[in-house]
C-alpha cells in the first residue's frame, strides 16, 4: 500500500527540513512504509522477477551520487526500478565540526514513503548507532555527537523529538532484501541478498542466521550479542562462512556495503560483491533480476556513477 508522503509528492524537491513537526511527519510516514510495504516479509523486504534493481553501497550523504541514484532508478516514471539504499548518515565533510545529514536521511524516508515497493532502505550500523546512542569515531570525528549537534543546531528544544522520530524509521528499516530471481522459461534461478553487511567469522557462533525468516526483537539489536547487531557490524568473513551462508540461507549471490572499496567495488570469494556509493568512485549494480548475474559477472557489470 502506497503511503502518502506528508510534505511533497517527490522527496527531491526543496523540502522545509528545518519544521520539527514536518520532519518529524516525514521520518513516521517512512516508518508507516517500511512496516506496511507489500514487499515486507518479517525482518526482510522480498521482490521477485520480472524486474530491475539498482543495488547500491554505503551512501554517507553524498548528495550528487543521491541525486543520480534516484535518476538512474526511474522512480515517479513507468516500470521503475528497484533500488536500495543504506548507511545514509555520517558523511565525511562536516560544517564547522557538525553534521546535518539528517536532512539526507529525510529525503530518503519521504522517498520510501513515496515509493514502498520499489525503495529499499536497509538497516546500516550508523544508523542503528545514532539511535542507540553507541560511540562511532570516524576520521578522528565523535559521528554520533556531531550528528546530535546538528540537530541541536537546527530544532533546539525539538531536537530530541525529531530523533525519537528517526529512531522509529531506523528500527522500522528491513535487515535484507532478498531477490527470488526466476529464469527467462520461467524456472527457478539464483536469490539475491542484498544486506549491509553479513557477520563477522568471530561473532557466526554467536549469530541467530534464522534472523532473516522471522520478525526482528528488542534483544536483535543489543551490541555484540543481538543477531541484527552482529550482521551489520560484521567484517572478515570468509569463503568457508559466505558457503555456509548459501546453504542455510539458499542465497546464490551477496550484495554488500559496509567495508572500503577505494575502487568502487572489490569481490569477496565465491559470492559476495562490496559496492561503495559514498566517494567520487561510487558505483551501483544494475541486475536484470530475469537474468541475474553470477558472482564473477556482477564485479564485471558494476557501473561507475561519473561513468553510467
Amino acid at each position: 500500500m502506497k503511503v502518502p508522503c506528508p510534505m511533497t509528492p517527490n522527496a527531491l524537491n526543496p523540502l522545509s527540513l528545518a519544521d520539527a513537526d514536518a520532519v518529524v511527519a516525514l521520518f513516521r510516514a517512512g516508518a508507516k512504509a517500511c512496516r506496511e510495504a507489500g514487499c515486507r516479509r518479517g525482518s526482510i523486504e522480498l521482490i521477485r522477477a520480472p524486474g530491475r534493481l539498482i543495488a547500491t553501497g554505503d551512501l554517507h550523504d553524498h548528495p550528487m551520487n543521491f541525486k543520480r541514484l534516484v535518476e538512474i532508478a526511474g522512480l515517479g516514471g513507468d516500470g521503475p526500478a528497484h533500488l536500495t539504499l543504506h548507511e545514509i548518515i555520517h558523511p565525511p565533510n562536516l560544517l564547522n565540526g557538525v553534521d546535518y545529514s539528517y536532512r539526507a536521511l529525510a529525503r530518503v524516508a519521504a522517498l520510501k514513503a513515496e515509493f514502498p515497493e520499489h525503495v529499499h532502505v536497509l538497516l546500516g550500523n550508523h544508523e542503528l548507532s545514532q539511535i542507540m546512542g553507541a560511540g562511532i569515531i570516524k576520521d578522528g570525528v565523535k559521528v554520533v555527537d556531531a550528528f546530535n549537534a546538528g540537530l541541536e543546531n537546527v530544532f533546539g528544544a525539538d531536537a530530541p523529538r525529531v530523533l525519537e522520530a528517526i529512531g522509529e524509521f531506523v528500527l522500522a528499516m528491513p535487515l535484507a532484501l532478498r531477490c527470488e530471481c526466476n529464469k527467462p522459461d520461467g524456472s527457478r534461478g539464483i536469490d539475491i541478498l542484498c544486506s549491509h553487511s553479513l557477520p563477522g567469522l568471530a561473532m557466526m557462533q554467536r549469530f541467530d542466521p534464522s534472523v532473516l525468516s522471522r520478525e526482528l526483537t528488542k534483544e536483535d539489536y543489543e551490541p555484540r550479542t543481538g543477531a541484527a547487531h552482529i550482521m551489520i557490524w560484521g567484517r572478515g568473513y570468509d569463503a568457508e562462512q559466505l558457503e555456509d551462508l548459501v546453504e542455510r540461507w539458499g542465497v546464490n549471490l551477496f550484495i554488500l556495503g559496509h567495508e572500503k572499496a577505494p575502487e568502487g567495488a572489490a569481490f569477496v570469494a565465491p559470492n559476495a560483491v562490496v559496492l561503495n556509493t559514498d566517494h567520487e568512485k561510487g558505483v551501483y549494480l544494475p541486475v536484470d533480476l530475469s537474468n541475474p548475474p553470477t558472482p564473477v559477472q556482477a564485479m564485471e557489470r558494476v557501473v561507475r556513477l561519473g561513468d553510467g
